[in-house]
């Protein structure tokens, strides 16, 4: 019977990866525990692993995008796993009871790591590399994205805006600036929404600490950038039918959300227990039913590639600024810091995961809706 390190060297092997090999990709293993772990407990035992330090790679996106690329993950499913579809099966894990528990675990664990981490408005989602002139640096990335949503939604001066989990103020604020726009943001973070309140100070901006669920009003427009992973597909028709309610009748919602090739209940167990409690990356398959008779597709538009560089981009201002950080949140959150941020990028850059920006009408825009890039 071969031994845990055996199996493990031969699924290694179809993705090109060899143990303590000479490739930047190669696993480099320091205890061999990890063998027996990563059988048991599937990929949380592999991310546990790495912040354990029994394991690493020189170039940690480019190991996850090779294991990727070859569907290894098939081959390693782990009781934690199993235990986290089950549960996603009969529990409605992102119930209005359960909708600030993220908020809490990940988006307050505080503003000075997000500062130095994100671009000098904060936004915390991918970036816009591939327009047309393509961006050269986070601040454009991120400042063509906030333009590229106010383009497709036609936002004018006047006009107000919701933002459906709106992070720490930075889409509403540049709506406010450069398109004259009023808006409404709401979050489950009080850290973020004390300092969006602050970012947004002197301008036609309210924030609100809400789940979407209680929501009131009337806007031109409803946008929701990179909320959606965190509403769960048991939610997914009650939250588009919200949003329609909260929508004048000629308005248009945009929504930008990380989007799985596969249909699943439940996120990645790692990702779930250490970075975002209770989310799930939707699908295709899901988005379609939930929102039949609410909304009108106008407009679907992938670019999941320039989240690689996103990510990375995040991982080297956190990694740059990490001595300022350092004794306030301490090596083991380092290691899973860099095993979120470098796992994510590897995901995006093989294609394993997709980043959709959806443009939805109410009753249908006459003469139709003109693509903008």
């Amino acid at each position: 019977m071969k031994s845990y390190k055996e199996r493990a060297e031969e699924i290694l092997k179809v993705a090109g990866i060899t143990v303590n090999g000479p490739a930047s990709y190669d696993m480099q293993v320091s205890d061999e525990r990890i063998y027996q772990r990563i059988f048991a407990e599937g990929t949380l035992g592999l991310g546990k692993s790495y912040m354990d330090g029994w394991w690493g790679a020189k170039d940690l996106p480019e190991f996850f995008y090779q294991a990727l690329r070859a569907k290894l993950y098939k081959e390693v499913a782990g009781f934690g796993t199993l235990w986290l579809s089950l549960r996603a099966r009969f529990i409605n894990r992102q119930s209005g009871t359960r909708a600030f528990e993220v908020g809490e675990k990940h988006y307050d664990i505080g503003n000075d790591l997000f500062k130095v981490m994100l671009d000098r408005r904060m936004i915390y989602s991918c970036g816009y590399w591939s327009g047309t002139p393509s961006a050269q640096s986070l601040d454009e990335a991120q400042e063509a994205k906030l333009d590229l949503i106010c383009r497709k939604i036609g936002l004018k001066a006047g006009q107000t805006v919701l933002d459906v989990g709106c992070g720490w103020g930075g889409f509403l604020k540049f709506a406010a600036e450069k398109y004259g726009a009023k808006g409404v943001g709401i979050t489950v973070s009080k850290e973020q929404a004390a300092l969006a309140r602050e970012n947004c100070k002197g301008l036609p901006v309210e924030i609100r600490v809400e789940d979407y669920r209680d929501t009131q009003g009337q806007f031109d427009h409803v946008v929701s950038v990179g909320m959606f992973e965190h509403v769960g597909p048991k939610n997914y028709r009650t939250y588009f039918k919200k949003v329609r309610s909260l929508l004048k009748d000629d308005g248009i919602f945009l929504l930008h959300t990380i989007g799985s090739i596969v249909t699943t209940l439940r996120a990645d167990a790692w990702l779930d227990r250490y970075i975002f409690p209770n989310g799930v990356v939707p699908s295709i398959a899901q988005i379609g039913p939930a929102m039949e008779n609410v909304f009108h597709m106008e407009d679907w538009h992938s670019f999941g590639a320039d989240y690689d560089k996103t990510l990375t981009q995040w991982w080297a201002n956190f990694d740059r600024a990490w001595p300022t950080l350092k004794e306030r949140y301490g090596e083991r959150f380092y290691r899973m810091w860099k095993y979120y941020l470098l796992s994510c990028a590897g995901s995006f850059r093989a294609r394993d995961v997709e980043l959709w920006q959806l443009v939805l009408s109410k009753n249908g825009i006459v003469g139709g809706y003109t693509s903008v890039r």
